[in-house]
């Protein structure tokens, strides 16, 4: 991201990168599989600098998930995700790893 304009600063013991090619890439992605932040262990990229101030507490969440489940997050994610779509939920906003990042993000 930094090869492309893209800003980088250390917030809270991650990397928070954003802009540079990243917000033009998400806009060809199909709306359904759009973000505006996503984090990636200790490392969170982001739309932009707004995006990340505003999701920063959402974020924090997922990356304690991924300092408690090691290389077992992102399995472990995937399978909440697909155990909501068989059940019929939403699998992002049912996935259990979302519930608590929102409701992290609710009691701030």
């Amino acid at each position: 991201m930094l090869a492309t304009g893209g800003r980088v600063r250390v917030v809270q013991g991650t990397f928070e990168f954003c802009g540079g090619l990243l917000p033009a890439g998400l806009a060809r992605l199909p709306q359904s599989c759009r973000f505006s932040a996503i984090t990636l262990g200790h490392v969170i990229l982001g739309v932009n600098s707004q995006c990340l101030d505003r999701l920063r507490a959402h974020e924090q969440v997922h990356v304690a998930q991924y300092g408690r489940w090691g290389p077992f997050f992102l399995p472990a994610y995937l399978l909440s995700s697909a155990w909501q779509l068989c059940c019929g939920r939403c699998p992002y906003r049912d996935n259990c790893f979302e519930k608590q990042a929102y409701a992290q993000d609710d009691g701030r």
